[in-house]
């Protein structure tokens, strides 16, 4: 992949984007297959998948059979490099002492952001999570409605490759024909708890991940989405006949070097790097988004981390997708005399009313996964079925004491063996060793199922972050201190969850650690919820609207105050609904970035 470094500059592109991840790499496929000449700012290194990953090493390869350290919290083989929840020299801090009231920050300084770490869990936010306000009064309405972006969800799942099926639930949307791919089979303990599910009134569908069960349709696809534009069609053609169906090798947070799950550098970059339209500059820590004297957005100043020096681009429009939190930092340290508090934070709303998922985790153990016979579990690494939120009628009647919903995933199956394969067994063995210990490794290998809730939350007033007037980074750049409160709805949201995870493991015939003949009635869900940032999907703190003075951007992330400058991540997002948002800031990029390129062509910017 061709890159630039500092002093290989142009004198001026048409647009700057900073981050290289889902928003970043998604504006820069459409700006670049559009004409514009774009230069990309990534703060961390070049990174290729294709040569980098290891596909068909073992656990039993790695240092410490592959668990986690604290140079590599996500384990030895995880994508992530250079990153994680602490860098040095780039600290956070966080306002409280207390566990639950802080933020943990996860991040990646590599080519292509956290695109090559996460789950690729691809789901649809419906017409609920654009008008939950309208729904139930609580938090604020998008400016946009699931009718203005379903044909972006469209035009996202025909590139990246989705799998999954349509199944016509409620705000649960379904994809338009041709969109997905088939899932994969389900196994065994699917099964299991798709028989349970349904005893319960749960249903378990297919799953939906950015995983190509087999292989794009490379002649077709590039016309629909770029209809009229043989040029991009060309080119997209090209990028999609390079990318193969999945062969279940390995975990996906490894990376894939046959390019058969989504991550930005092996499915938006490469288009773009080939329209020839794109520089790529990677260690370039962006500091400073500047003014011209018409109150436009006119570059970036940046740090060159390999020199160590400052520099400067310029462009007519800049892109900020440098992940929520990062591009809240980037604004807040880009002050001047016209904006004081920071960039376009005329409204003062600016890391304001950030939001993670409501997250909950329970694992039981299933007599009946018990020493199955050997059989082929191959397969993706989770997320074959899942259990969309099913009781919107109840919670709207007020049936369940708390305000929007929650999806479940689940894994099960008989995993790569890892360190902790074989340990914490004592609560089912009473202790055992030597031969006895070897036969119980063998028995119950395979037989838990680990449930995981994944849920909305309404944003509040105590969730902020600001910039920490004593604490700078190694390159003297203010960095982000966390404010984080969760509400008693949060709370009682996971109590419904771990009631819910214990219905469906008692309904496998299954068991739970520690569980007593009678559960408990009541549940505190203080103490079973994912401390804020645990799960990685923060969205918010530039909040999308109508209103100016109530919100940062509008309906097509170009902030209110300037308007050549957009965002094109997860800071725009007004709530978090309760499905993984990385589909959404793709197809919101995709929205955003069209909208841009049609302006810069009619000169509007």
């Amino acid at each position: 992949m061709p890159l630039i470094t500092a002093n290989a500059l142009k004198d001026s592109y048409d647009v700057i984007i900073v981050g290289s991840g889902a928003g970043g790499g998604q504006a820069a496929y459409v700006l670049t297959l559009e004409g514009a000449k774009v230069l990309m700012l990534e703060a961390g290194r070049n990174y290729d998948p294709v040569t980098e990953t290891p596909m068909f090493q073992t656990n039993g390869q790695a240092p410490l059979r592959a668990a986690p350290t604290p140079d590599k919290a996500l384990g030895f083989y995880d994508a992530i490099v250079d990153g994680g929840y602490r860098i040095d020299g780039e600290p956070y801090t966080n306002a409280s002492d207390e566990y639950q009231r802080q933020f943990f920050w996860l991040r990646a300084r590599m080519l292509g952001g956290r695109t090559n770490h996460w789950g690729r869990v691809a789901l649809r936010y419906g017409p609920y999570d654009f008008k939950p306000c309208t729904r139930d009064g609580l938090g604020v309405d998008w400016p946009v409605s699931y009718a203005d972006m379903a044909p972006y969800y469209d035009k996202v799942e025909m590139l990246v490759g989705v799998y999954g099926t349509n199944e016509s639930l409620e705000n649960a949307p379904d994809s338009s024909p041709g969109c997905l791919l088939p899932p994969p089979k389900p196994l065994v303990s699917d099964l299991l708890i798709q028989k349970a599910g349904k005893s319960l009134g749960i249903p378990a569908v297919a799953g939906r991940r950015a995983v190509l069960t087999q292989r794009l349709d490379f002649e077709n696809l590039p016309a629909k989405l770029h209809p009229g534009n043989a040029f991009a069609q060309r080119i997209v053609r090209d990028a999609m006949a390079q990318r193969a169906a999945c062969f279940w090798a390995t975990d996906c947070t490894r990376g894939c070097s046959i390019r058969a799950n989504y991550q930005s550098p092996t499915v938006h970059l490469p288009p773009a790097m080939a329209t020839g339209n794109l520089d790529l500059l990677p260690n370039a820590m962006a500091r400073e988004i500047t003014l011209g004297k018409d109150g436009k957005a006119n570059g970036v100043t940046f740090i060159d981390k390999t020199s160590g020096g400052e520099a400067h681009a310029s462009a007519r429009a800049v892109v900020v997708a440098a992940g929520a939190m990062e591009s809240v930092r980037l604004l807040l340290n880009s002050k001047s005399a016209q904006f004081p508090q920071g960039l376009a934070n005329s409204s003062g709303l600016v890391g304001k009313y950030i939001m993670d998922t409501v997250a909950s985790v329970l694992t039981g153990q299933i007599p009946l996964l018990e020493n199955l016979p050997p059989h082929n579990e191959d397969g993706a690494s989770t997320g074959h079925m899942y259990a969309p939120w099913w009781l919107y009628r109840d919670q709207l009647a007020g049936g369940l004491g708390f305000a929007r919903g929650y999806h479940i995933q689940w894994e099960g199956g008989r995993k790569m063996p890892s360190l902790d394969t074989g340990a914490g067994l004592e609560w089912l063995t009473r202790g055992s060793y030597g031969d006895k210990f070897k036969a119980d490794a063998r028995r119950y290998y395979g037989s838990f199922v680990t449930f995981s809730g994944l849920g909305e939350m309404i944003p509040n007033e105590d969730c902020f972050c600001e910039l920490d007037p004593a604490t700078r980074d190694k390159w003297g750049i203010p960095v982000l201190k966390f404010h984080w409160k969760r509400s008693g709805n949060e709370f009682r949201q996971v109590a419904h969850m771990q009631k819910t995870f214990a219905a469906i493991v008692h309904a496998m015939g299954g068991r739970i650690r520690g569980e007593t003949a009678a559960p408990p009635q009541e549940i505190d869900g203080s103490r079973f919820i994912a401390p804020g940032g645990a799960v990685s999907h923060e969205v918010g703190g530039a909040r999308m609207g109508s209103d100016s003075q109530r919100s940062v951007t509008n309906r097509w992330g170009q902030t209110h105050d300037v308007p050549n400058l957009v965002l094109a991540d997860g800071a725009p997002f007004a709530s978090s609904a309760d499905k993984n948002p990385t589909l959404t800031i793709m197809a919101l990029a995709w929205r955003a970035a069209e909208r841009l390129a049609s302006e810069l062509k009619n000169g509007n910017l």
